[in-house]
């Protein structure tokens, strides 16, 4: 981050012009303008244990990616265990996006009372006594408890660790390899599922490698954020402390109505509703597609949705980047469209080798989108209202993660699973509208 200094009377003038301050709200830049706020943006490297920060950030997303791509593999373990149909095991998907809308209400308050640390310590300790309730295979209506308060916990450290790794110096390059974790957990989920179901194995024994990455997490992470606030603090400049309370207590007063009234929040929403619900969908149901209507083996087509969550690594770790060298609003149009076209061949080109290529090829352009989002949001939301509108985004979108692949089960209970495809096309428009509408990022002069 770049500051200048400039000398007017006797009073300093510190202007900040640092690419991720240009979405700050007018009353941060006259507070900055004034002296009365210098904050510098910290980076992976300082202070010394942001480095631990975000690998544990990547842990708790990496256990978050495995617990969304795996339901795809266990569908029909499921319904084969609890004799139930497709529109029956889909409400597991409901379940948990009420979790993160329940979640959504409290994040932000909660971590302002008791500090990141803490926060983060309960999110996992509500991973640990979901995945422990799993694995001993309870009752179906149990079992989408379950997925519920599963739901508050992922929210929790989604909001938190998502809005740390956005706030940092190269931020885009961050939340790329933040997202890619979670594709990297997304990519194993369905491995190991469907290896230890293919092994004869309950459906519920997969819950046990999530207990376990829970468990570490559930020190590490907090470890890492530990005292995260008071250093915080070490770094700005506040020449006058009366200030400094009054610009802490309007941070905290971001209510719903506010959230609603601002344009990018509610389109953001929009768009990520869209995307999760896409992403969800095709990794969800896909393989019962492609055993339906392709009539393939399920203990080999189990695997196209590691393939599918590749993609999206890949894209992550690779087109992010060029995203930032071509222009994120640009890019997301491309790569939206572009899926859209994949999505048309895999429903309409009745060859097993051929969709499992498609369906990895729409992972990989659909990978970039959420870090390019995430990047476009925090450039466009004033920084008081990240955590919440980021916690409202993600909660919002999270239902978008339930609804579609809810909506599939549902009609596919009555006409079969190719629904899945005229569904996902239906969201891609829903993504490239909502991206369409979303405010142009003003430039400042210096």
């Amino acid at each position: 981050m770049s500051i200048a200094s400039r000398s007017s009377g006797h009073e300093d003038r510190v202007e900040t012009a640092s690419e991720t301050r240009r979405g700050s709200s007018d009353e941060d830049r006259v507070h900055q303008r004034h002296g009365l706020i210098s904050e510098q943006v910290q980076t992976i490297w300082n202070p010394y244990k942001n480095r631990f920060r975000v690998m544990a950030a990547c842990m708790t997303t990496l256990g978050n990616g495995m617990n969304d791509s795996a339901p795809g593999a266990l569908i029909a373990s499921l319904e084969s265990h609890y004799h139930i149909a497709y529109g029956t095991v889909s409400i597991i998907f409901i379940c948990n996006a009420l979790g993160f809308l329940a979640a959504a209400l409290f994040i932000s308050a909660l971590s302002s009372r008791i500090g990141r640390a803490k926060s983060l310590m309960i999110s996992e300790g509500l991973l640990i006594l979901g995945y422990t309730i799993i694995i001993t295979t309870p009752p179906f209506p149990v079992v989408c408890a379950s997925f519920f308060i599963l739901g508050i916990g992922m929210a929790m450290n989604l909001a938190i660790c998502q809005v740390f790794c956005g706030n940092l110096a190269n931020n885009t390059a961050i939340v790329g390899i933040y997202q890619g974790a979670y594709g990297i957990g997304g990519i194993a989920g369905p491995l190991i599922a469907t290896a230890l179901v293919s092994r004869g194995n309950i459906w519920s024994r997969f819950y046990a490698v999530e207990l376990g990455l829970a468990a570490i997490n559930f020190f590490v992470v907090p470890w890492a954020f530990w005292k995260y606030e008071l250093e915080t603090e070490h770094e700005q400049i506040l020449p006058h402390p009366a200030s400094e309370q009054n610009v802490s207590t309007e941070r905290k007063r971001i209510s719903f109505k506010t959230l609603l009234s601002d344009r990018t929040t509610v389109l953001g929403a929009l768009f990520i509703f869209a995307y999760q619900g896409s992403e969800v969908a095709i990794s969800g149901w896909v393989i019962s597609f492609l055993v339906q209507f392709r009539h393939g083996d399920l203990s080999k087509v189990g695997y196209v949705t590691s393939g599918f969550w590749a993609g999206i690594t890949l894209g992550r770790f690779t087109l992010s980047f060029l995203a930032h060298h071509v222009g994120e609003r640009l890019f997301v149009f491309v790569v939206t469209v572009g899926a859209l076209i994949l999505e048309l061949l895999i429903w309409f080109v009745p060859s097993i080798p051929g969709d499992s290529v498609a369906v990895a090829f729409s992972g990989f352009l659909l990978g970039p989108c959420y870090p390019c989002a995430v990047h476009i949001f925090q450039r466009l939301i004033p920084r008081k209202m990240q955590i919440s509108s980021l916690s409202f985004i993600g909660s919002v979108g999270s239902s978008g993660g339930a609804l579609a692949p809810f909506m599939t089960g549902m009609l596919a209970q009555h006409v079969g699973t190719f629904v899945l495809h005229p569904i996902c096309i239906g969201v891609f428009v829903c993504m490239g509208f909502s991206w369409f509408f979303l405010p142009k990022i003003e430039k400042r002069s210096e």
